[in-house]
């Protein structure tokens, strides 16, 4: 795993953004898979603005869902769904053959899981995976203590997450208690991953990242296990780090 350290929030952005067209454009069928939440909307927005101005061709990308709320309809805002929709795959134009994300409204959310697990095995594996860190380490829905081994899997997830949840991404209350994620394994197995996190709110996750013992109630420790990765941050979420 390698750290690169960005002046602000507008340079890391910037750079994930540019790791994402070298992928692009490197391999044109690539599989990626990609992350919501707060730390990669500017990412997002400079990558759709790039990708428009510079007429590169995603049209055999194929986009992969790492997780989402249980429960939520898709068109809710605040669902994942909702967001990489709106915020990619509009604005892309992608086309809906080229994207698969996890249903949350399935009855059976355990062949749902086998569902992807299937398409990720036929596409020959993740070649890129963009992810933040949770407040508690987590990556995607992989809550503390859970199974390095999981491919799809459901979870309960932790009291952080859904408090965090509810805050940041719904604006009335929603019963959020499970989520359905790609496990720790897709992280580990994926070709290319990157972690982004920026603010002075995420300085202490990055900290135990970096420094604590690798472990499953940190996931994001399991970073450092990953043979091609690396971690992207900002001075204010690297503020607490070792100088060392």
């Amino acid at each position: 795993m390698e750290l690169k350290i960005f002046k602000d929030y507008d340079e890391l952005s910037f750079a994930a953004c540019e790791e994402i067209i070298r992928i692009i454009k490197t391999k044109t069928d690539a599989i990626l898979c990609l992350a919501t939440g707060q730390s990669p909307i500017l990412t997002y927005q400079l990558l759709v603005e790039k990708i428009i101005a510079e007429k590169i061709d995603i049209s055999n990308i194929t986009f992969i869902g790492l997780d989402e709320w249980v429960g939520i309809p898709p068109e809710m805002e605040g669902s994942c769904q909702h967001f990489l929709q709106t915020r990619l795959f509009k604005p892309l134009k992608v086309s809906a053959s080229q994207v698969y994300l996890f249903d949350a409204l399935a009855n059976d959310t355990d062949k749902e899981c086998k569902r992807m697990n299937k398409i990720i095995k036929e596409k020959g594996g993740i070649d890129f995976m963009l992810v933040g860190v949770g407040m508690n380490g987590h990556i995607g829905f992989n809550e503390p203590g859970v199974a390095i081994n999981n491919y799809a899997h459901v979870i309960e997830l932790d009291e952080t997450t859904k408090a965090v949840g509810q805050k940041k991404y719904f604006d009335k209350p929603v019963t959020i208690s499970k989520g359905i994620t790609l496990g720790l394994q897709d992280f580990l197995d994926a070709r290319f991953a990157i972690m982004i996190a920026n603010g002075a709110k995420k300085a202490d996750i990055i900290k135990k990242t970096m420094e604590e013992p690798i472990n499953t109630n940190i996931p994001a420790t399991l970073m450092r296990m990953h043979k091609n990765s690396l971690l992207m941050v900002d001075e204010e979420a690297a503020s607490l780090l070792d100088k060392k």
